[in-house]
């Protein structure tokens, strides 16, 4: 058989369609409960929380993309990372990047350390930071590549080694770049996670988490957790979910090409300090990020100077809306320092670079030129 290409296979992996009716979309499947036809003798679902076929379509939709062997659906990406932390045991420490997005830093700083799971936050961008931070009780390393919002690349493959020789697992959040771009199992991680609230959903209609893993044992632990917690995604939002992954492809092209034309302006405007975006030759990280991942996707971060100038940037612009999310059609614009970020404690955002000038841009799908546009008259008033 033929493997079908990315962008095919958007449309058709998975489950494709219904034999039943012959519809060529997965059917909403509203129910909690489903008949039996003796003790313990049922059609693969039982209960809504343990299985639902909408979000069973789903869940092997996003194995195929990922290339793994099991997906699991959660009712938002911060579940997904939950449920993934309780793999772990009171006493066992995780060494996780220094650049994570703030609810993922607040859960484990704030919530799983009560319950005796320690965190090392370091650069995982640097190798010999996350060779140094790994203890003998560390279980896991979990990045964000590229990170959020400075944009670090860390090396999945060569992290990917650290945690094969020290015997830990590699959890990687793949949000920013969604399966489009990169593929972090083929690269040697364990664990890929996805806000799919973000990219692909698509339309800001919908809160989601996504996992796959590649090892079968992995999947049934997960699926264990998923059950016993609970926080699995419900069948209409899976299924706009199916119907956003449909357009992924066409959606991250054009998400590349107006970031990409975007930074290189933003970088050649005198009033702007910095510009991080993976896809700039001088990005710390470029020539990683271009040799894992197929693309650089749609995300900008931007230093202005100052947090005054920062709000009356956000205040002034007419295309990008002011709101705490990307990866929409739309074109998104934040503050990470008071948004995304305000749960990380100022001191702690000063050493990582996260300024209060520091404005981040999920690029949308409109015509750049009036993206241009509309940054241009914001950044001169």
């Amino acid at each position: 058989m033929t493997l079908m290409r990315l962008d095919t296979k958007l449309i058709h992996a998975g489950v494709f369609g219904d034999v039943h009716t012959g519809a060529v979309t997965v059917p909403i499947y509203q129910v909690s409960t489903y008949k039996q036809e003796g003790i313990g003798q049922h059609k693969g679902y039982e209960y809504s929380r343990t299985g639902n076929p909408t979000r069973a379509a789903l869940e092997q939709l996003i194995a195929e993309l990922e290339n793994g062997t099991r997906g699991l659906a959660f009712a938002s990406g911060m579940a997904a990372v939950s449920t993934i932390l309780s793999l772990f045991d009171q006493g066992d420490h995780l060494v996780v990047g220094d650049d994570v997005y703030g609810g993922t830093y607040r859960v484990l700083t704030k919530v799983f350390n009560r319950l005796g799971i320690d965190s090392t936050f370091v650069d995982t961008s640097d190798l010999d930071q996350v060779r140094q931070a790994i203890r003998p009780n560390t279980k896991a390393v979990y990045l964000e590549t590229p990170s959020n919002p400075l944009l670090k690349v860390s090396d999945i493959e060569a992290v990917a080694g650290i945690c094969r020789e020290r015997n830990v697992l590699l959890i990687v959040d793949n949000t920013f770049m969604t399966p489009y771009w990169q593929n972090p199992l083929d690269l040697g991680a364990d664990i890929v996670i996805h806000s799919a609230t973000k990219y692909l959903g698509g339309h800001s209609d919908v809160v989601a988490g996504l996992v796959a893993v590649t090892d079968e044992d992995l999947g049934e632990q997960l699926h264990f957790l998923q059950n016993s917690i609970g926080g699995v995604l419900g069948p209409q939002d899976s299924y706009l979910l199916i119907r956003g992954i449909k357009t992924l492809g066409v959606r991250m092209r054009q998400h590349e090409a107006n970031a990409r034309q975007l930074a290189e302006w933003l970088k050649d405007r005198d009033d702007i300090e910095k510009v991080y975006y993976p896809g700039l030759p001088d990005h710390p990280g470029h020539d990683i990020a271009a040799r894992q991942a197929r693309g650089f996707g749609g995300m900008i971060s931007f230093d202005v100077g100052s947090g005054r100038r920062a709000e009356q940037v956000v205040k002034k612009v007419r295309y990008f809306t002011l709101a705490e999310s990307l990866g929409a059609v739309e074109s998104l614009i934040s503050v990470p320092a008071r948004m995304t970020h305000a749960s990380i404690p100022p001191e702690r955002r000063a050493e990582l670079g996260i300024t209060d000038g520091l404005i981040r841009i999920s690029v949308g799908v409109e015509d750049i030129a009036d993206l241009m546009d509309d940054l241009d008259q914001a950044l001169r008033s």
